[in-house]
């Protein structure tokens, strides 16, 4: 059996050893963790909505009528109305026929790159992709290809050497250096070459386009 003891004083003494800090005020630029009053970077609250007065109040005032919670899965206990119009306005937002909500941007990785391509199948990932995308990839099961970051000569090149069902994924905005991706020319490529495009735009999303509807 492993010695976890050994493996976690091992970890603290490379400086790898990982704690929660304890956050007791709302998540917002100035916040309070382990009771110190601090400056928060580290925040993907691209938009300032976890602790927006509007949002908080909206929600106080819903919960009276849907309660908290959804007590299991959708397809269990049921697809509540307010999802159902959130999804809609979403869909209009963003000019989409349709929107799907997932509990974290994560799951939403997970679960469209894996319904998307399985065994047998290709999948084409830029190499700065997130890290929930590349593990959206691995779920999959698909053989997983990786093409330099936005090199759309590279990526042309591994379609039209490859056969079968072909997706190709890439970030949107590229949250750790802040480039967009060639979404133009990936739209074409994929058009070109009979496959799938799926891009995650979650940096992008509120911040870019008219009225900011995101990077596509």
């Amino acid at each position: 059996m492993r010695d976890f003891a050994a493996e976690l004083e091992e970890r603290k003494r490379a400086g790898l050893y990982r704690t929660r800090r304890q956050i007791s005020s709302p998540q917002q630029p100035a916040l309070v963790s382990d009771g110190v009053p601090l400056l928060s970077f580290c925040s993907n609250d691209y938009l300032g909505l976890a602790n927006h007065p509007g949002i908080i109040k909206a929600a106080t005032d819903a919960m009276p009528n849907t309660g908290f919670g959804g007590a299991a899965s959708h397809l269990i206990c049921g697809h509540h109305d307010a999802h159902h119009q959130l999804e809609l306005r979403l869909a209009d937002f963003t000019r989409r026929s349709a929107a799907l909500f997932f509990s974290t941007g994560y799951m939403a990785n997970m679960g469209v790159i894996s319904a998307l391509a399985g065994r047998g199948d290709t999948i084409f990932s830029d190499r700065l992709n997130h890290a929930s995308i590349i593990d959206g990839c691995v779920l999959s099961r698909a053989r997983v290809r990786r093409y330099r970051h936005g090199d759309m000569s590279a990526l042309a090149d591994m379609l039209a050497a490859t056969a079968g069902h072909k997706l190709v994924v890439t970030d949107g905005v590229f949250s750790m250096d802040g480039d967009i991706a060639p979404l133009r020319e990936l739209a074409a490529l994929c058009r070109a070459h009979g496959a799938l495009l799926v891009v995650g735009d979650a940096p992008g999303l509120g911040v870019l386009g008219p009225q900011g509807p995101g990077s596509l």
